[in-house]
């Protein structure tokens, strides 16, 4: 090696939080920010090269050579690549794993960073001919042609996805002459506006026009809009500003069954590449969305969490869509906020940011108190549609059959037979959250969690939620032999089949995560449902946020009184949005909306406070009772977990870690504690808690015994992690 080569810093993959030193060998000096694959023990790994050092730690005689540089550039740019540093540090995470988990996966296997070309199928006037006359028998070519039809003749690779199909299915439609195969052009697609805006009230065009004005320069801004406000064509007219100089825009949305619609609408009004990044993709659609997003041939990107870290050429404008919603955060692994990194990368590249939602976060409204966010309210809901009517039904001493009372069923029937929708949500799957022998007591709990197991009653089954453990419905009780098992509580398949016994002649359909497992299930009920197929909707809260459906003017919240009492001082924030989101799709088009809550509390202070004012006063009232408990946003705070088959191993280790942070100045540990649920998955939890006035404390405190207490012979008992600004106490 000559004696000018530096010694290169490289983020392995590996549970270690430390870089490993490595010599540059045979190979041309790396850039940093590049790929290089290196010896690991047994194994060769691929690492980004994050510095070059003219002396190392490593004693000389220990350092090798690295085997073989991927990359003749840096991968990143410059600012997304600070960003990972920065995070890795914040998080105190594994700088190589906060890597891996950034890139696609096919570049953490070494593939070079090569745009592949794709291709696309062209229906031809053989294969419209053909359809016509296909036998009953040829289904999947049904399928597929039929498609092509719909889409003006066109099969491109979402639709593959769509279609659950792989191109090598269509090759004998190919031969045949049906379809033509077809290269995508890899060319930066020049922006055109589709559709016309709509007009704008004067509340949006205010927000519009303040917004407009940083572009080009990094500005936080809060769109703080009621439930039908109009916010997302608030966004889609900031972004054609951006458009029109050629810059690039990343839209962030909370989870994948919103994704879909949203880019249908993006497409609707502009004529430019816009691509989805979600985990849906294949490695090679997602590296592909990727590499293109950074060359500037992508101009929208819309995706999921993990989208943040596409890297783009000429960045113009983030939105953060939903931006209260718990899902931003990464609650394994590298535990970050995309919304909280958003802020910060749009500052790097000096863009505007806008967080968007119609219940903000604590956090953004404390940002918006201290001045760091620009606040810009909707209030008016938008074409002039009235806020629903809030109706909370005191239940105590009604008779409930499968938990609905008899004037919450007059209600929804007054509202069916006007021809409207209903709504009827319950936050719940399942047939029934437990299962219980009438003969002596027994309830099936989950062998490896401290919770019972819920009953899918469709397919026999009780599952845990938790540990995804699943088994076969016993036909008798394992204890007493007992042959009479009664499902207890309610769950979504429960009530779905209550109300279709309670509504005969209507069409009742079940949204929740086991009945939209199906690809593109989510978009064919979304689809019947604004065609009005669909008269009662049973769900989740998939449906509590995000969705449009004009003819539906009933909500129905069955169960609210189970997220009323909670240990989490979040849970207040959390139901308040929740309440506020499921609301919000009742009457969003010219017919008036209502909202029927069931709750045995009506005079619980939160359904007091939150339909005897609004969502904005009540964030006020929370954010002064955080304020008065030292609780964030005005503390920040770190949560240690660790976990073993004992809970002795767990305890002993974060001991351990409580005495070597135990003499921090301003930084108090709490615990250790078992966790709120102590079995799960079969291991034993226990929890360390810190908490710190000044944000940075935690970092500082933390980061010099770091290395210690990976080194700490408990440590090796145990599986542990920090999870900085936690979001879920269990």
């Amino acid at each position: 090696m000559p004696p000018s080569s530096p010694i290169l810093k490289v983020a392995v993959p590996t549970p270690l939080r430390r870089s490993f030193d490595y010599l540059v060998g045979q190979s041309i000096i790396p850039a940093i920010g590049a790929r290089v694959r290196v010896p690991f023990g047994r194994q060769q790994l691929v690492g980004v090269v994050i510095d070059h050092i003219a002396e190392s730690t490593t004693p000389s005689n220990k350092l090798k050579p690295i085997l073989e540089t991927i990359d003749d550039q840096p991968l990143l740019p410059a600012h997304l690549f600070k960003l990972l540093l920065w995070a890795s540090d914040y998080y105190l995470h594994p700088v190589g794993d906060v890597f891996n988990t950034c890139l696609p996966g096919l570049l953490n296997k070494g593939e070079p960073a090569i745009l592949e070309p794709e291709y696309y199928w062209q229906l031809t006037e053989e294969g419209e001919q053909a359809f016509s006359n296909l036998g009953k028998n040829a289904v999947k070519q049904h399928k597929i042609l039929n498609w092509a039809l719909q889409h003006q003749g066109v099969i491109s690779p979402e639709h593959l996805n769509q279609l659950e199909l792989i191109p090598s299915e269509l090759k004998p439609l190919t031969e045949k002459g049906w379809l033509i195969k077809k290269q995508i052009e890899l060319s930066a697609k020049p922006y055109t506006q589709s559709n016309q805006p709509l007009a704008l009230n004067p509340e949006q065009h205010d927000a519009v026009s303040a917004m407009q004005q940083s572009i080009g320069q990094f500005h936080g801004f809060l769109l703080d809009g009621v439930t039908g406000s109009g916010k997302t064509e608030v966004y889609l007219q900031l972004i054609e500003q951006v458009l029109i100089k050629k810059q690039q825009v990343l839209v962030l949305v909370p989870e994948i069954g919103l994704t879909p619609q949203t880019v249908q609408r993006f497409q609707r009004r502009f004529n430019c590449d816009i691509a989805m990044l979600h985990s849906g993709l294949t490695d090679r659609q997602r590296l592909n969305i990727w590499l293109k997003a950074k060359q500037g041939l992508t101009s929208i990107v819309i995706g999921t969490r993990s989208a943040l870290f596409t890297p783009f050429s000429d960045l113009g404008l983030i939105v953060v869509d939903e931006e209260h919603d718990v899902s931003y955060k990464q609650q394994d692994g590298f535990r970050y906020s995309a919304r909280d990194l958003a802020i910060l990368r749009a500052r790097d590249e000096q863009a505007p940011i806008v967080l968007g939602s119609a219940t903000p976060s604590m956090e953004s409204v404390h940002n918006v108190n201290q001045g760091k966010l620009t606040h810009l309210t909707l209030r008016k809901r938008a074409a002039d549609a009235k806020p629903p009517h809030i109706k909370v039904l005191d239940i105590r001493q009604r008779h409930l059959e499968n938990g609905l009372s008899q004037a919450l069923l007059d209600n929804m029937k007054r509202h069916l037979e006007n021809g409207n929708q209903c709504l009827v949500f319950l936050n719940r799957r399942g047939f029934a959250p437990s299962l219980m022998c009438h003969g002596c007591g027994w309830i099936a709990d989950c062998q490896r969690c401290d919770k019972h197991m819920t009953l899918h009653l469709q397919q026999k089954r009780l599952h845990c939620h938790h540990c995804d453990k699943q088994v076969f419905m016993p036909k008798k009780c394992p204890e007493c032999g007992e042959p009479e098992l009664f499902p207890i509580g309610l769950g979504t398949e429960r009530l779905e089949q209550a109300l279709i016994k309670a509504f005969p002649n209507k069409t009742v359909v079940r949204i929740d995560r086991d009945s939209t497992r199906r690809k593109q299930a989510m978009q064919d009920y979304v689809t019947a449902i604004k065609n009005n197929e669909v008269d009662i909707l049973v769900g989740t809260q998939m449906l509590a946020k995000g969705h449009h459906f004009p003819n539906l003017t009933m909500v129905a919240v069955v169960d609210i009184d189970g997220c009323l009492f909670s240990a989490d001082f979040r849970a207040t924030e959390r139901t308040a949005q929740l309440l506020t989101q499921v609301a919000g799709r009742a009457g969003r088009a010219d017919k008036p909306g209502e909202v029927v809550i069931q709750t045995h509390h009506p005079e619980h202070p939160l359904l007091l406070n939150l339909f005897t004012q609004d969502y904005q006063s009540l964030s006020q009232q929370i954010l002064s009772e955080r304020q008065a408990g030292q609780l964030p946003p005005y503390t920040s705070m770190a949560l240690f977990r660790a976990e073993a088959s004992t809970l002795q191993y767990p305890m002993e280790f974060l001991n351990e870690v409580s005495k070597q942070l135990g003499q921090v100045p301003g930084l108090d540990c709490f615990g250790p504690f078992p966790a709120p649920m102590a079995k799960r998955a079969g291991k034993m939890r226990a929890q360390l808690l810190c908490q710190a006035e000044q944000r940075g404390l935690i970092q500082r405190a933390i980061k010099p015994v770091i290395s210690i207490i990976e080194q700490l012979p408990s440590a090796r008992k145990v599986r542990w992690s920090i999870d900085i600004d936690p979001q879920d106490p269990f």
